[in-house]
């Protein structure tokens, strides 16, 4: 699939209205409380506290979808999956598979480089409690869909989560006109092909503490994923 313009400065202009958001009030207060208070181990960061807006290569074939960043992750470093360890597990997995050119994702200038990656998320705020209010998601989903209009050359769109598997969905059927029957489930390790010239969706656990501590979630599982997605580009 070709790109037609220049998808560099037109992610460029996207990030830029996402960054100046104020959709959605809530969001914006909690952010700003959390940038002010800041956690005991990053007093002495200056938070981002904005919106946080998409990161990686204007030319991706893989666009992976999270939930939305961390109060003392993404809304503290400004980079999407960056400074918990959601990020630690996303960027280790992506490096290992050829993905990235570093294994962590610390701050927005440690020299890390995506290649043939795109990160997002339904939300680019932190959410109080990571769990957004549906009136939210529909006031992020815009740029989701944004996204994957800029983004044409994806071949596989991985999403982490079951949220981010139905918001993705959504913006699918918006997108591409979508209409798949029956319905995908949500299930880790899942396929599903979306039909003739559009990305292939994979699912997985998000790698949260809660997925990942209590086992639901292992590093073979998810490095095989990533894995995967690596093989199927090669073949297609």
């Amino acid at each position: 699939m070709s790109m037609p313009g220049n998808s560099k400065s037109t992610l460029h202009d996207l990030n830029r209205r996402i960054v100046d958001c104020q959709r959605c009030p809530r969001l914006r207060n909690f952010c700003d409380c959390v940038a002010k208070e800041k956690r005991r181990a990053f007093i002495d960061w200056s938070y981002w506290g904005k919106p946080v807006p998409g990161v990686g290569d204007p030319n991706a074939l893989v666009l992976i979808i999270g939930l939305a960043p961390a109060a003392h992750g993404g809304t503290r470093t400004g980079r999407m999956f960056c400074g918990d360890s959601s990020g630690d597990w996303l960027v280790n997995a992506l490096f290992q598979t050829g993905f990235a050119n570093q294994p962590t994702s610390t701050y927005r200038e440690d020299g890390l480089e995506l290649k043939r990656v795109y990160l997002t998320a339904v939300v680019r705020c932190a959410p109080p409690l990571n769990k957004p209010e549906r009136s939210e998601i529909e006031n992020c989903l815009p740029y989701m869909a944004e996204e994957l209009r800029i983004l044409k050359n994806v071949q596989v769109v991985l999403t982490l989560g079951r949220t981010a598997f139905d918001s993705f969905l959504k913006v699918a059927r918006i997108c591409y006109g979508l209409r798949i029957t029956p319905r995908p489930r949500f299930r880790h390790g899942a396929l599903y092909e979306l039909g003739d010239g559009l990305p292939r969706l994979r699912v997985s656990y998000h790698p949260s503490r809660q997925n990942t501590q209590t086992g639901k979630l292992t590093w073979s599982m998810w490095l095989r994923t990533f894995r995967l997605i690596q093989s199927e580009l090669i073949n297609c």
